[in-house]
């Protein structure tokens, strides 16, 4: 009997449309699990965007960082000019044109290739994504920059001007496509159209150039022709010189940190690195570049240090603020009265360490309060683990306490858990903080280590060490005094100097005194005064001898130590080492990369070979994006042919990951019953966008204006649609002409998004321009006082939301808008 079955046809079955995908026939899935893979690929996807777009970003940034060498005139010079550095590039231009490309190629080329896979025809996914990811970028980053300023500081745009035209752009882009779509040529787009569309980019980047400059304003002389060249700003901003830090500047950041001798040069280093990095400004290429790193685990562009170094760090930074750069003369070191003549208050530990027996259970910690009295104060204060950990050997503290006026001294108790078995004394820290709104500050004693040991005896009093060594022009040795051996009781011990060499009152300030332990106190630091008399000298020494203690505790075997006053030469050879670690952690953090190896180097090591300060998220995502790290390691690195090639060969690679991604989420949608459009406004402009949230926040809280957090957005958003539709709809245009037709493009789904956010940006535009110029905003576009800012910020998001949500309902016809007609 013949069998008259047909075999089925595995070629054709649901969601399966795509230039690149499915790779092989996927008949035979379920759909379920076509969802759950397409879903892990789409996500898996942005990661590799992310990881290309910063090669392609840092080819950008190579080539607009590319300068040219000009003379100035200046009498004062042996040549009667200086010759100096300049970039060709305008700041405006590049953030307008190849920067805008770098954070929105991904976009453009999605939108592109939607042409290429419709043949020629209008494709919702492409242009769906532009509209929301614009939303996502001008609402939620803005939000989100706006909350992450703490209250009541702000920050506002520099560049105005620039800003306006931006916005303005941002906006008419919008006003254009609802024109073109619904009012013009209801559903279709003319050649011409599409023409204009295209043309508004360079128009766009010709009118803030113009602003930028300020030629259509009467120019005022101010710095001969460095203004109109535009080096002033360039030598306010970068005022490193191939990486080189002032000595001068070092010298005087390393004495402020003299005052903390337990650092080390290797640490001391990696601050000064941080302290350039912080002082140093930005394009915002560079936080985009740094945020795609943090996200995937590379090597980052901000020294990483621990909790307590960061902690010094910024302590030491809110003291004073020096600029290490070439040509900074800022001094760390200046005698700075840190309650500014009682006009704020000084609080801080009574003491640097403490002690507490197990069997106590409870350690108590002074902090105390100097400077200005009159006025409440509100501290936090929290616990970090050493070798003590929380909940095991003692009960972590995160609570704030309050400082009455008048009142000068508050008692922090924190729970000991005694756990009845021996082990070596522990520590753990206790930490200070204050809101900068408050009119107080923290003083040097910020951090007090706390031991957890196993004795009840008063103990025993002795320096730690038998000689120590501090520089002349140090201003204070510092000289710690141990309390060994237990710390139960109050005790004391006087301490007297004694001249060698060093004469009391003509190189140190000499004299007696006594030193008190409180109960539970470990560690006591005796300041004595230094005078650098700036001569050149041989190196002088006195004595300090530990006599007369108290409360039954005992001398230790120091109980002497020689104090040694060296001269410059030595702390300028250790200024010369620092120097040269620094110089090295700075060129480990610059953007590019000089070799191949070094690439692979990269991409092959968590943290970027740092695995000492990777983090266990680090090490998560490197797992997951090492794949992608090694084959995009195989871009050319940005030194050859001053970027262009990896400009050209990391834009291909783009473009490849972008075919993959429109397949998936095309595919993806389809699996699950959900729109193009909407794939576009939510899972894809998420996607897109969100190293462009971090970017963002990370400028916003590091930058002294919002014009690298916010002032982009606009100008992104603009260029989107100028490039991501115009340039597409041009080359289909052409084609339909060609063919004697013309480009349909339906408005109903398209249209009524491209409404709603138009409607939503300038509210929020509104709302920016009403934060500069209200002072109940604080008058800044981002932060300000805590109500506000929240106010904003929520205002903003839900905006947000309801875009999606009235999107999404119109596009499944829950909603009916007729833009037809």
């Amino acid at each position: 009997m013949a069998n008259n079955t047909t075999c089925p046809d595995i070629t054709k079955y649901r969601c399966n449309t795509g230039l690149i995908l499915p790779l092989v026939s996927e008949y035979t899935w379920p759909e379920e699990g076509r969802a759950a893979i397409y879903l892990i690929g789409l996500l898996w996807s942005f990661l590799g965007v992310s990881i290309i777009a910063d090669s392609f970003m840092c080819a950008i940034e190579k080539i607009t960082s590319k300068t040219r060498k000009i003379k100035v005139a200046n009498t004062g010079s042996e040549e009667g000019y200086d010759t100096i550095e300049v970039k060709v590039w305008n700041n405006t231009v590049a953030n307008l044109t190849l920067m805008a490309l770098g954070s929105s190629a991904p976009e453009i080329l999605l939108s592109s290739f939607g042409i290429v896979k419709t043949k020629f025809e209008a494709d919702a996914l492409g242009p769906s994504t532009i509209v929301g990811s614009a939303a996502f970028n001008l609402l939620v980053i803005i939000a989100v920059c706006i909350f992450c300023i703490p209250s009541p500081e702000t920050r506002g745009i520099a560049s105005i001007k620039v800003f306006c035209v931006t916005s303005f752009f941002s906006v008419f882009a919008y006003v254009w496509l609802i024109i073109i779509l619904i009012g013009n040529t209801p559903n279709e787009v003319d050649l011409w159209e599409a023409i204009v569309s295209l043309l508004f980019f360079p128009l766009l980047v010709i009118i803030a150039y113009v602003m930028d400059k300020d030629y259509c304003s009467k120019k005022k002389k101010i710095d001969d022709s460095a203004v109109e060249l535009g080096f002033a700003d360039e030598k306010r901003r970068h005022t490193l010189a191939d990486g080189t830090v002032d000595k001068k500047a070092m010298a005087e950041f390393l004495k402020e940190l003299g005052k903390h001798p337990e650092l080390t040069e290797e640490d001391a280093a990696k601050l000064a690195a941080m302290r350039i990095q912080e002082t140093q400004s930005h394009d915002r290429l560079w936080y985009r570049i740094n945020a795609t790193r943090k996200m995937t685990g590379a090597n980052k562009l901000v020294p990483t240090v621990n909790a307590l170094l960061h902690d010094l760090y910024e302590q030491s930074h809110k003291r004073s603020t020096p600029d290490l750069r070439v040509g900074s003369s800022t001094s760390m070191l200046s005698a700075v009265d840190l309650s500014e003549n009682n006009t704020r208050a000084v609080i801080e530990f009574t003491a640097t360490q403490c002690a507490v027996l197990e069997n106590e259970k409870r350690v108590r910690c002074g902090i105390k309060r100097t400077g200005r009295k009159d006025h409440q104060i509100l501290c936090r204060v929290k616990t970090i683990d050493g070798t003590a950990e929380a909940n095991k050997d003692y009960i972590p503290v995160r609570q704030t306490l309050v400082f009455e006026p008048g009142e000068t001294l508050k008692n922090l108790d924190i729970e000991i858990i005694d756990d009845n078995e021996w082990e070596p004394d522990e520590t753990f820290f206790v930490q200070l903080q204050i809101d900068p709104e408050q009119k107080a500050i923290v003083g040097k004693k910020s951090i007090n280590q706390v031991t957890i040991i196993n004795d009840d005896e008063p103990g025993t009093i002795q320096f730690n060490k038998p000689s120590f060594l501090f520089k002349e022009s140090a201003g204070k040795a510092l000289i710690p005094i141990q309390r060994l051996h237990g710390v139960d009781g109050k005790i004391s011990v006087t301490w007297k100097t004694q001249d060698i060499e060093a004469i009391s009152g003509r190189d140190y300030e000499g004299g007696e005194g006594t030193i008190t332990f409180e109960h539970g106190e470990s560690t006591k630091m005796l300041e004595i005064q230094l005078y650098d008399d700036q001569d050149e000298e041989k190196d002088e020494s006195f004595k300090i001898e530990l006599s007369d203690p108290t409360g039954n505790a005992q001398l230790g075997r120091i109980k002497k130590t020689i104090i040694t006053i060296v001269n410059d030469e030595e702390f300028q050879g250790m200024v010369s080492r620092v120097l040269q670690m620094t110089n090295l952690n700075i060129d480990a953090l610059r953007v590019e990369t000089a070799t191949w190896a070094e690439q692979f180097q990269n991409a092959m090591n968590v943290n970027g070979g740092d695995v000492e300060n990777a983090t266990a998220l680090d090490y998560i995502m490197h797992f997951f994006t090492f794949g992608f790290k090694v084959i995009f390691a195989m871009v050319p690195p940005v030194g050859i042919f001053g970027g262009w090639l990896s400009f050209f060969i990391a834009l291909g690679m783009i473009a490849i990951l972008t075919i993959l991604i429109g397949d998936l989420a095309t595919n993806f949608g389809c699996l699950v019953d959900l729109d193009d459009a909407i794939t576009a406004i939510t899972f894809v402009a998420l996607g897109t966008s969100l190293p462009d949230l971090f970017a963002s926040k990370q400028a916003a809280t590091q930058e002294k204006y919002a014009d690298n957090s916010i002032g982009n957005v606009t100008g992104s958003n603009s260029v989107n649609v100028f490039l991501g539709l115009g340039l597409p709809w041009t080359i289909a245009a052409i084609y339909h002409s060609s063919q004697g037709n013309t480009f349909q493009v339906p408005a109903g789904d398209l249209g009524f998004s491209v409404i709603l956010y138009t409607i939503a940006a300038l509210l929020c535009i509104g709302l920016l321009f009403a934060r500069r110029y209200l002072s109940i905003f604080g008058k800044g576009e981002l932060g300000g006082p805590m109500k506000a800012k929240v106010a904003s910020s929520v205002f903003l998001c839900v905006l947000w939301l309801l875009y999606v949500v009235i999107s999404s309902l119109q596009i499944r016809g829950h909603i009916t808008v007729n833009l037809s007609n």
